[in-house]
């Protein structure tokens, strides 16, 4: 079948929309996960929430999401909490930019004398887009807003049977966007969307999808004609391949290690093992401890591990180097996948 253009019409739209709305709300009030924030909901939970699980699975977010709201229970307390404090508790969901901006949104909230109710008003707090917009004021205020992530143009694509190849996400999510209004219940917008998502995530998705259990199955044309996993369609990503050496040095007991700086795109103020470029004159040993691999967005990265000794103990304040006991790494903020791999090799 050919490709049609990205800025193209869906091949039909929602005809069967109070059916549908019909169909699926109470299917997603008898099946729905019990969520923590879902029991005994507040805007607050829907705000965090919503920021853990932007390119992060529900079963990631949940030891997270238990942690901080015992630690930030609310606006004032987020809005409070010292940056180095709300990294920490956010340590290993990664896309650390997103803590900040929801560090940001709390001291912004807090000291908002009327504070938002509208989607065009939510727009305006840092790190809120339309998506979580349409996600916080629909669930928390009933505002009539669809939202569109990866789990509703998954669900609206095989409705539709829209063979598009998009590509990238947010392409898509611009195209399916007036058919998610469309198909939203006016009457219960926050279940409506959350519905839509709850269905992408658990019967609806990308592999083996569970047809026979859908309750919008009668109006799928994807179902009908047998192409569900086809859709929807994206232009394969072109991955960049990154190979780094990471050093291991030690000195009496302490870890050398490098925070990135306030200006890093990704990780700022987070700590590393450091990058070999960084200290041209260490002297490495050729078989590495370990070989590690990660991926960040279209970037996968290769990082052996290797001992090394480094003479120059007196690196300036700026250099962004730091010797940490192991008391000290506890208390540390590190990526993810490098907290896991100094434990791993700290063990052996």
């Amino acid at each position: 079948m050919p490709k049609r253009a990205q800025n193209s019409t869906p091949q039909r739209k929602i005809t069967s929309a109070s059916s549908m709305r019909a169909a699926l709300l109470p299917w997603y009030r008898a099946n729905q996960r019990r969520l923590p924030w879902r029991a005994a909901p507040s805007l607050y939970k829907t705000v965090v929430s919503e920021f853990m699980l932007q390119q992060t699975q529900v079963d990631t977010v949940l030891p997270y999401f238990d942690r901080w709201l015992k630690k930030f229970p609310d606006f004032p307390a987020l809005a409070k909490a010292k940056e180095a404090d709300v990294l920490k508790m956010w340590e290993g969901l990664g896309y650390y930019r997103r803590a900040r901006l929801l560090h940001e949104l709390a001291q912004a909230w807090v000291k908002l004398p009327q504070k938002p109710q509208t989607t065009e008003s939510w727009l305006e707090l840092p790190g809120v887009g339309p998506y979580t917009a349409a996600a916080i004021t629909s669930i928390s205020f009933g505002a009539p807003a669809a939202v569109v992530d990866g789990n509703v143009v998954r669900v609206l694509a095989r409705l539709l049977g829209e063979h598009t190849e998009f590509k990238d996400g947010s392409t898509a999510v611009k195209f399916f966007t007036e058919a998610a209004n469309e198909l939203l219940d006016p009457r219960n917008p926050g279940d409506h969307n959350q519905a839509m998502m709850e269905l992408g995530a658990t019967v609806c998705t990308r592999r083996n999808p569970q047809c026979l259990i859908c309750p919008l199955r009668p109006w799928c044309a994807a179902s009908a004609h047998g192409e569900a996993e086809d859709l929807p369609r994206f232009t394969a990503k072109t991955m960049k391949r990154t190979e780094l050496v990471r050093l291991w040095i030690e000195r009496d007991g302490a870890l050398l290690l490098h925070r990135k700086a306030s200006t890093s795109k990704r990780l700022a103020h987070i700590c590393e093992l450091p990058d070999a470029t960084s200290l041209p004159d260490a002297v490495i040993e050729k078989k590495s401890l370990a070989i590690k691999r990660r991926t960040i967005a279209n970037e996968q990265f290769t990082e052996s591990i290797h001992r090394a000794t480094w003479q120059n103990f007196a690196f300036k304040k700026d250099s962004g180097l730091l010797w940490a006991t192991t008391a000290q790494l506890k208390k540390l903020t590190l990526s993810g996948p490098h907290r896991k791999w100094i434990d791993e090799l700290r063990a052996e």
